[in-house]
């Protein structure tokens, strides 16, 4: 026999409780089984190019001529962008590091993903530190050669 308890309407709901369907109340997490199994491939990524980044990376050193470094551009872009597209752009940034190119700063473009407030992936932060603007009058006194 069917529930006569009445819900809320969906703008009175906490946000971990909007309905997906009548009746279906999305999980805490609000991630269902099917998104879990297609995380996999990204974590397993994830999880082997930190393991690079620990183990091989430190043997070689500062030697890339791109910022942020290979495996850092391979890690963000797995970690924004997924497996599939993230190895893609990983693969194309690797291509390119070669000795013939001039290097330089080279970011991972901007993906769709958002992330909750305090919990911005590390590997974001560190590829992305924040620059300080140029003072005016330093400027002003730099260009008079002052």
């Amino acid at each position: 026999m069917p529930s006569t308890a009445r819900r809320p309407p969906s703008s009175e709901l906490p946000v971990s409780e909007e309905r997906t369907t009548p009746g279906v109340v999305v999980p805490e997490s609000g991630r269902g089984p099917l998104a879990v199994l297609l995380d996999v491939p990204r974590l397993t990524l994830i999880g082997l190019l930190k393991t690079y980044r620990a183990v091989i990376s430190p043997v070689y050193g500062d030697v890339c001529k791109y910022f942020p470094s290979c495996s850092a551009y391979a890690l963000e872009a797995v970690t924004v962008h997924g497996a599939a597209r993230g190895t893609y752009l990983a693969g194309r940034r690797i291509i390119r590091c070669n000795p013939f190119s001039h290097g330089g700063i080279d970011h991972v473009p901007a993906g769709r993903r958002i992330w909750p407030e305090g919990r911005t992936p590390k590997i974001m932060v560190l590829n992305h530190p924040p620059i300080p603007a140029d003072d005016e009058d330093d400027a002003a006194s730099a260009a008079r050669g002052a």
